[in-house]
């Protein structure tokens, strides 16, 4: 896709906090550093103006970050995915807020590239359910309720839990000792206290385990929902506080610990506290 080169910015916040350029598009401003997620930088000779079609020539750019540590370099090989990835952390730690829009060439200027990786990867995130396409503008964060995040966890157990205690019975103690390394994880990122690194580590355990089961679409879909329950609510409660992640990675650990000792009863115990509302 040609590019153009970009417009000089030009200040203006409306009431709601959201910049508008001078052809309609609107963009929020992320916070500027002392948050979960660091800015993310490409080499200069990686960074490419706005697309084509795409205005931002009156729109305001975002605030430089205070000094801190140096951030982390994007490869040029993988701006796509990392951006992709830097954008989901935004969106669990809240950082990209619910009902507010963002434009690729904002978000572009946030993290050092031109908006194309950024609009690839808007695009991906809408497919998933978690940004809007606003025409002219860019992406709504989409809201979402408490009665919205607890049927998508209903669901998510009601996929996993038959499946983990089939594989509690048929699964050799030897294959469930290779995902401690993974249970393990879980418990350092939750003494981190950072929310979207344990969303990571608790998905790659539960991947691990469903993985288990041979069935590649069970683990897309289960993948697809564990990220969807991760998105924070509009107008909800703060992220989980540190001592209520390092309950959840507690749980994996004795839920692997009863797996390996094939105890059935600990097993459906302990799947039972951690998919509350399902009974196992």
């Amino acid at each position: 896709m040609k590019q153009a080169a970009r417009g000089s910015a030009e200040p203006g916040h409306g009431a709601s906090g959201v910049s508008h350029a001078s052809d309609g598009s609107d963009a929020s401003d992320l916070p500027s550093g002392g948050g979960e997620t660091s800015a993310t930088r490409v080499p200069p000779q990686a960074q490419g103006g706005a697309v084509r079609g795409e205005h931002t020539h009156g729109e305001q750019p975002f605030p430089q970050s205070r000094p801190g540590p140096a951030r982390p370099v994007v490869q040029r090989s993988s701006v796509r995915g990392q951006i992709l990835q830097a954008l989901r952390t935004a969106l669990a730690t809240g950082e990209l807020r619910p009902g507010a829009v963002y434009s690729a060439p904002a978000l572009g200027e946030r993290f050092g590239v031109s908006a194309t990786p950024v609009r690839e990867a808007m695009q991906q995130l809408a497919l998933e359910g978690a940004v809007e396409v606003v025409p002219n503008r860019g992406f709504r964060v989409v809201e979402r309720d408490a009665r919205e995040l607890a049927e998508l966890a209903e669901v998510r157990a009601l996929i996993e839990v038959p499946v983990l205690l089939r594989l509690a019975g048929a699964v050799p103690a030897a294959r469930w000792a290779e995902l401690r390394p993974l249970a393990e994880a879980t418990v350092r990122a939750a003494a981190s206290g950072c929310r979207a690194t344990y969303a990571e580590a608790d998905r790659a355990f539960h991947r691990a385990v469903l993985s288990l089961a041979g069935n590649e679409q069970l683990v897309r879909i289960a993948d697809d929902l564990h990220r969807r329950v991760q998105w924070p609510l509009t107008g909800g409660p703060a992220a989980r506080t540190r001592t209520e992640l390092m309950t959840d990675a507690a749980q994996h650990v004795g839920l692997l610990d009863a797996l390996i000792a094939g105890d059935a009863d600990g097993v459906r115990t302990l799947v039972g506290e951690h998919y509350p509302g399902v009974g196992a």
